[in-house]
């Protein structure tokens, strides 16, 4: 027989094993849903573009680095990937001709990538997308008040 137990301090307990309070899951099941319902919605407007959350997100990075580009393996830390995984991921961008590998002049050993001019006309037109979905989906049923306190939850939690 399951015996659940609720203290007055602290969360329920099945059987001795901590469960979540009501509000931890309301806010633990928010969260998953508002996730999984936004990460479908972005992805589906790039998809019209021909491009991934992934690809999206490595094409941003490269973008931002300009010229320099950034080593191969510090891009698949930032999104959080393992190498063959990212390697795979590059393949593809550099069979799209979006981005190029190149040695490292610092660290023969190592590979950089840099975005190609193709790769940045794509990363215009897929970010205006992606912002104005982050808009009509996102940030336009919150205040700036509400933003704000997102975004301390955010800096707390990091």
């Amino acid at each position: 027989m399951t015996r659940i137990t609720r203290p007055a301090d602290g969360p329920a307990t099945v059987s001795g094993m901590a469960s979540l309070r009501d509000l931890e899951q309301e806010a633990w099941s928010g969260f998953l849903r508002t996730h999984d319902r936004l990460w479908r919605q972005l992805a589906a407007g790039l998809a019209e573009l021909n491009v991934s959350m992934a690809e999206y997100s490595v094409l941003a990075l490269l973008d931002n680095a300009g010229t320099a580009g950034l080593r191969m393996s510090d891009l698949a830390e930032q999104r959080l990937m393992s190498t063959g995984g990212f390697t795979r991921l590059a393949d593809r961008l550099v069979s799209r001709n979006l981005i190029e590998r190149r040695q490292s002049e610092v660290d023969a050993r190592s590979y950089e990538a840099v975005i190609t001019s193709a790769g940045r006309a794509l990363m215009r037109k897929a970010r205006r997308r992606h912002h104005e979905d982050l808009r009509s989906l996102f940030f336009g049923h919150l205040d700036d008040d509400q933003l704000r306190f997102l975004a301390r939850i955010w800096r707390d939690l990091d």
